[in-house]
């Protein structure tokens, strides 16, 4: 199914919203509508992009806002930018989120012995193409690292876009130190110290940091699967928004194309980028 977006606000401010509609123009939830498959029987989810390859802004998918858009993270008001960590510019893969799952924060993960971080699975996605925040990618499953970010697990998945030039010999985490050397290595890093110049101490990984295979991936995939199916069809959870035009059969907060697209009634209209703070492009220079 084709999806398109529209933007509202100003992008590097914290008015900007990015939205989802399906072929029929009906405002859909990212988090809820857009399925997890793309192709279950080749291991090919589809990927909402938040953040593209090389760029610094925080952007993400809000799991409490009705029909969940994208937008910027923030930080005691502000808009949340990731600094440059040499040799890194950016975010280094295009990054952003899996639909149709959830990381229950009020179930212990027995793989990492913490709970989970209240959102879809992350991926980052190691093609040449670089995205656009928004875009919805088909992406071949890889691997996965367990990271532990204050004291959750944040699971990272790793993929690649299944159109892309190299994605037919990248079939599994050991494919990628062949085709991508370094790459596996530069992700434990990057997620290791990007928090670093805020003042907060480096993130920790279960396994060792080791990037889990395919088969170990598909496994996190399906259980947050099915955390998802029971949040979405049960009580929900606290603060988080389950809005949908018609996610799965016995989902709740459904409701009609008509009463989705109201909320796009009040958001202000798109206008150009916010220029960026000069600081955003500075080098920080990491000492472990």
């Amino acid at each position: 199914m084709a999806y398109t977006t529209e933007e509202f606000g100003t992008k590097n401010t914290l008015d900007y919203r990015c939205f989802f509609k399906d072929a029929a123009g009906t405002v859909v939830s990212p988090f809820h509508d857009i399925p997890l498959w793309a192709n279950e029987k080749e291991h090919v989810v589809n990927m909402i992009v938040e953040v593209p390859r090389w760029s610094n802004a925080k952007m993400e998918i809000s799991t409490e806002a009705k029909m969940n858009p994208i937008l910027q993270d923030s930080k005691k008001g502000k808009a949340r930018f990731v600094h440059n960590c040499f040799p890194h510019k950016g975010y280094i893969w295009n990054y952003g989120a899996v639909p149709q799952t959830w990381e229950n924060p009020e179930s212990v993960d027995p793989h990492t012995g913490q709970k989970g971080d209240n959102d879809p699975l992350d991926i980052c996605e190691i093609g040449s193409k670089v995205g656009v925040t928004g875009e919805i990618k088909q992406v071949k499953i890889l691997g996965v690292f367990a990271m532990i970010d204050d004291g959750e697990t944040d699971w990272k998945l790793m993929g690649i876009d299944i159109t892309d030039p190299l994605a037919s010999k990248v079939n599994d985490v050991e494919d990628i130190d062949k085709i991508f050397p370094g790459l596996v290595v530069a992700t434990n890093e990057w997620f290791r110290i990007y928090k670093i110049p805020a003042g907060k101490p480096e993130n920790e990984f279960a396994f060792k940091g080791e990037c889990m295979n395919k088969e170990f991936a598909l496994g996190v995939i399906q259980e947050t699967n099915e955390q998802w199916k029971t949040m979405i069809t049960g009580p929900g959870y606290k603060d988080l928004s389950c809005m949908n035009t018609g996610a799965i059969d016995g989902a709740r907060e459904k409701v009609t194309a008509e009463d989705a697209a109201k909320e796009l009634a009040e958001c202000p209209a798109k206008t150009d980028d916010a220029p960026l703070d000069p600081s955003v492009h500075e080098w920080h220079y990491i000492t472990l």
